[in-house]
């Protein structure tokens, strides 16, 4: 034969495209392009091509290439396509779904000028030959596969499916939970399934006799390769005897897994009738390749037991920093989620667990407000993890203290520039950190906040669902603005009103900054318009719903963690009653008398409803010794407690005349009211009250900026016991500075116990 379709010089002879047609051999044929072009019979049989289905034109790749091997085909293809020749191992999924490994050979196809137009790939099954070059291929394989992943479940299966039905018909892996073995991975060729009975499943537990060939490895700590599973006897139990006689199993090796030193379990495979081979029985040669084998997979197992620990150890620390639950707020219903990334694996920056800095919170704060934050901090690890934690709690009490929203983002940005660490170049690496800050008054719908470099939420309101219009956004944490100080980093305050019924979704970037499984990189814009449109269909749904859906809107691989926050106010307008009096000593029972009257309309208990209006008597009574223009002050002196007139028109306590003032003192409301009526101007205050679904919280405002604290009365004092009863009796309080003076509040149920 010279030339396909030539026959030889005898009239007798076959043509050469009816021996290619003809031979046990896969030959396929393709362009410069990789693009098929020709195939043989055996090529169809062996690649599974689907009848009626004409592949010519298709990529070489999409003829059922196993996707952990496309880029080893590619790189076949790059390397003939240059003139070279290429020989190697590749996985294969059939049209029917059944798998296999093809050894493949590839040469140039060169025209009549020697250009390469194409190449010739000639394939067949692999390892079913028991040759030697390609039992050393599987080793590689496995190693490969091996290095794919260091999720110990995932990376078993991968083994059998390199195994199976290549080397083996029957391959079992079986690991050590504590004293008992367990079964991990049991697979079979040709789908074969052992009967109920024989062979135990995935899960249960494996009691070898204690001269089964898996038993013996273990003990002895080395491969043992048998040809006759019924001899010695007691090498088997019942159940396995009727499976080794139902598939004919001719020839079985086990191999111990064994990493650092402790057994870890047992790999056992077996050769039967499943399948036709040409080998029937292991050798030595093949006992020693297992005993290579199950060496790799016991280290893999082995490191993906620790990294499985460290990674279990890290969300744990994480998980303890976020918070799991919140209590229920007036107004609000709130749903929240966080989604670690998943493990960098082959990212060129090493094995991470991929832990992070996302962080979320709801904050209770005075007179039934709430706080709000979102934020993210750079990097991941557990470094990330320990600044997150850090930063929440410094968050959390700045914000705790009432402090507005812009001077809380001022003093957090100040804290993680103290939390930076060496660089390793004589400077110090600051993490930046991303933050969101809002205050909310359910009753009021208003919103107060502050943002430092972090996304906008999602307001989802009247079925639409479009970015919060934030007025005001600066620079993250922790970043020198250009032309500003390092140190004065300024922020920004801004408030809006939130429609009834309107819900927010804040989240951090990770839920939208996601690679595409096939490859490429994170469209955020594009990701941003698919969430809000998956968002857009669950609008009237509940917040847990909103969470849920928002979670899966986009898809791809999440390289960064996430943290998600669903805040949805009511519609309906919170119960509140307000009164403005002027700050002089008759006010005090005409205050009290408005909130006894207004308790009793919202059905507090009579005795809540008492006790609520005896602290009300007593913060109300402090505004009015205080916030008078010519208040007493009471001085201690070594002779005793002296009462004057301050000249100043403050309060001068043993700090001076801007220190925080005590509480009131009630024997001195009579020269208060003789001291108002020389006042040039009156002085008022206001007296809000809130109710929610079990508390009502009190509020009194005036123009004084100073904020009151407990002190200690002695025996003999007549007065400085009011704060003190309110600290006792109130089931919170507290005070918080006002852009024209402060507020003090306090909170308390509405049914007694």
């Amino acid at each position: 034969m010279k030339r396909w379709g030539e026959a030889f010089y005898d009239d007798s002879a076959i043509t050469g495209e009816t021996v290619v047609e003809r031979a046990q051999i896969a030959v396929i044929m393709t362009d410069r392009f990789s693009h098929l072009r020709y195939w043989n019979a055996y090529a169809r049989d062996l690649f599974g091509f689907v009848d009626g289905r004409d592949p010519l034109g298709t990529s070489f790749l999409d003829i059922g290439i196993h996707e952990s091997d496309r880029e080893r085909a590619a790189q076949l293809a790059r390397r003939v396509l240059k003139g070279e020749t290429w020989e190697g191992t590749f996985g294969v999924v059939r049209a029917d779904a059944t798998w296999m490994h093809i050894r493949a050979q590839a040469v140039p196809v060169r025209d009549e000028q020697g250009a390469v137009e194409g190449m010739a790939i000639f394939a067949y099954e692999a390892m079913r030959s028991g040759r030697v070059e390609e039992q050393y291929g599987l080793l590689e394989r496995i190693g490969d596969r091996l290095a794919g992943s260091l999720r110990y479940d995932g990376a078993l299966k991968a083994v059998a499916e390199t195994l199976v039905p290549q080397f083996a018909d029957h391959c079992f892996i079986d690991l050590y939970d504590g004293d008992r073995l367990v079964r991990r991975v049991s697979m079979h060729a040709e789908g074969w399934s052992p009967p109920p009975g024989t062979w135990p499943d995935v899960g249960q537990e494996v009691r070898y006799p204690e001269r089964n060939v898996a038993a013996l490895a273990m003990r002895r700590l080395e491969a043992i390769a048998v040809d006759d599973l019924s001899y010695p006897p007691g090498s088997l139990d019942e159940g396995s005897a009727r499976a080794v006689e139902q598939v004919g199993v001719s020839s079985a090796v086990a191999a111990p897994l064994r990493a650092r030193g402790e057994l870890l379990g047992v790999l056992t495979l077996a050769l039967s009738r499943l399948t036709p081979r040409d080998k029937t029985s292991y050798d030595g040669f093949d006992r020693d390749l297992v005993g290579a084998v199950a060496g790799r997979v016991a280290l893999a197992i082995d490191n993906a037991r620790l990294f499985e620990e460290e990674r279990s150890t890290a969300l744990a620390f994480q998980n303890s920093l976020l918070p799991n639950t919140f209590p229920s707020f007036d107004g609000l219903s709130i749903a929240h989620r966080y989604v670690p990334a998943r493990p960098l694996e082959a990212q060129g920056r090493g094995v991470q667990t991929q832990v992070g800095g996302d962080f979320y919170d709801v904050i209770p704060l005075s007179a039934g407000r709430v706080g709000i934050v979102i934020g993210d901090v750079e990097g991941r690890g557990p470094h990330a993890a320990a600044v997150m934690g850090q930063l929440r709690a410094a968050l959390r009490a700045f914000a705790q203290a009432d402090r507005e929203p812009a001077d809380i983002l001022r003093e957090l940005d100040e804290w993680v520039r103290r939390l930076g660490v060496p660089d390793g170049t004589g400077g110090t690496w600051v993490p930046s950190v991303s933050c969101l800050y809002m205050v909310y008054d359910a009753w009021s719908r208003e919103l107060s906040y502050a943002n430092a470099g972090h996304l906008p939420p999602l307001l989802i309101s009247g079925g639409e669902v479009t970015p919060l219009a934030l007025e005001v956004t600066d620079s993250l944490l922790g970043v020198k603005t250009r032309g500003v100080p390092y140190d004065e980093a300024i922020y920004h305050q801004a408030d809006l009103t939130l429609p009834a019924g309107a819900t927010l979704l804040l989240y951090t970037d990770g839920l939208v900054d996601r690679r595409p499984v096939g490859g490429g990189t994170a469209d955020e814009e594009r990701a941003l318009h698919r969430l809000r449109e998956r968002v857009r269909t669950v609008a009237d749904s509940d917040v847990e719903r909103i969470a849920d859906v928002a979670l899966g809107a986009v898809p791809g691989e999440n390289d960064d963690d996430t943290a998600l926050l669903v805040v949805r106010t009511h519609p309906d307008e919170l119960a509140l009653r307000e009164g403005r009096f002027v700050a002089e000593a008759p006010t005090v029972a005409e205050a009290r008398h408005l909130a006894a009257a207004t308790f009793k309309e919202w059905g507090m208990d009579a005795g809540q409803a008492e006790l609520a209006c005896l602290l009300v008597s007593e913060i109300v009574t402090n505004v009015v010794i205080h916030a008078t223009p010519h208040p007493v002050r009471r001085e201690f002196t070594a002779d005793g407690v002296v009462d004057s007139a301050d000249p100043l028109g403050g309060l001068s306590l043993a700090g001076g005349a801007d220190d925080d003032f005590s509480e009131d003192w009630s024997d001195l409301l009579e020269e208060v009211a003789e001291a108002s009526d020389e006042a040039p101007e009156q002085t008022r205050f206001l007296l809000r009250l809130r109710r929610g679904a079990s508390s009502v919280w009190v509020e009194v405002f005036d123009d004084d900026l100073r904020l009151p604290r407990i002190r200690s009365a002695g025996a003999d004092d007549e007065g400085g016991r009011g704060l003190y009863l309110v600290d006792q009796l109130a089931d919170r309080w507290g005070s918080r500075p006002t852009p024209t003076g402060k507020a003090v509040w306090f909170e308390i149920s509405m049914k007694g116990d």
